[in-house]
């Protein structure tokens, strides 16, 4: 929901200031329309549904996996896809992927949404809608900013959601997100003194090969990048998660395992996830599942913390690096 297009409607219509608060806690507890919202009187609530829309989001498709996983596509009133994710877990986990842009405007050459044609930057709202909308079929409890568009370059938009979440259920101890190395935008969530998790894509453990599966790298390079993650370890003293997704014959060799753990010192900083390619219109295999078995031990062997990351969602492309809006442009 636009909350400031609320706020100037109640206001305009001499309500309470209160109002808006009433309304906020009704979508945050998964209200599906101004009629369920019974400490409204019933003139207000009509005259609300008449003139501020339930969400600035209107759904187009909804997909299910057989694992439990949901994946949105969405669009924006002028007419952009989102997708966003909701992953179940056994462990009575309820996670959503949130997009911060349509489409990316970062062509990394593993990842669907980079093929995408960038549209824009999402607002506040709009990240917040995709929540609300899981929220609405369940509880939630976690949220990654992973699904499309790179986090560090809509910062602002981002942090703002990230004030409103905990109403939904998601602490920001409970919230992570990803970039592929925006310095800038690194340095910023640091100064914050927000406490979500920063997650960081890094995929190779050298420049070389970083560049060309993601351009980015030729603009801020992987040591600076590394360095400031070090930084953000610093003085938040909150782990940094480095992804890094599994290529076979690309960047899943025992020297390069050794490369990468080499790289990320002190150790207490940094806690690798290795995630099993998940299938796009590129050029890339996975690896293996004794290649990433291999690649693990390696990494253990020096003392870096690693897990394996649980694919979710792969039939509907909703896993990893798998969000693309197919269907009509945006």
């Amino acid at each position: 929901m636009d909350l400031e297009l609320l706020a100037q409607t109640l206001a305009s219509a001499g309500e309470p200031s209160y109002r808006a608060a009433q309304v906020w806690e009704w979508l945050a507890r998964g209200a599906g329309s101004y009629r369920a919202m019974t400490n409204l009187p019933a003139e207000l609530r009509a005259m609300l549904a008449q003139r501020v829309p339930f969400s600035t989001l209107t759904p187009e498709r909804e997909l299910a996996a057989s694992d439990g996983t949901l994946k949105a596509l969405l669009r924006t009133a002028d007419g952009h896809a989102v997708e966003a994710v909701l992953m179940r877990y056994r462990d009575s986990r309820h996670s959503i992927c949130l997009s911060s842009q349509s489409g990316c405007p970062l062509t990394c050459t593993f990842c669907a949404t980079g093929r995408m044609r960038f549209a824009r930057n999402l607002t506040r709202d709009e990240i917040v809608d995709q929540a609300l909308y899981f929220r609405r079929r369940s509880s939630v409890d976690h949220a990654v900013f992973m699904g499309m568009g790179e986090p560090m370059m809509n910062l602002d938009a981002v942090l703002g959601a990230c004030e409103l979440l905990p109403d939904l259920g998601i602490t920001n101890r409970r919230t992570a997100i990803s970039t592929v190395g925006w310095i800038p935008g690194i340095e910023r969530l640091t100064a914050s003194g927000v406490p979500v998790r920063l997650a960081l894509s890094l995929h190779a453990p050298e420049d070389s090969l970083r560049s060309e599966l993601m351009a980015v790298n030729e603009r801020y390079a992987l040591a600076d990048v590394l360095e400031a993650c070090r930084a953000h370890f610093a003085v938040t003293r909150r782990t940094v998660f480095v992804e890094y997704v599994m290529l076979a014959a690309v960047n899943d060799r025992y020297e390069q395992a050794l490369a990468l753990a080499r790289l990320l010192s002190p150790r207490e900083a940094f806690k690798v996830n290795l995630i099993p390619y998940n299938p796009t219109d590129s050029r890339y295999d996975g690896s293996s599942r004794e290649a990433i078995a291999a690649f693990r031990a390696a990494l253990e062997s020096k003392g870096v913390r690693v897990t394996v990351r649980l694919t979710r969602g792969r039939e509907i492309a909703a896993a990893c690096g798998q969000l693309a809006a197919a269907g009509r442009s945006g």
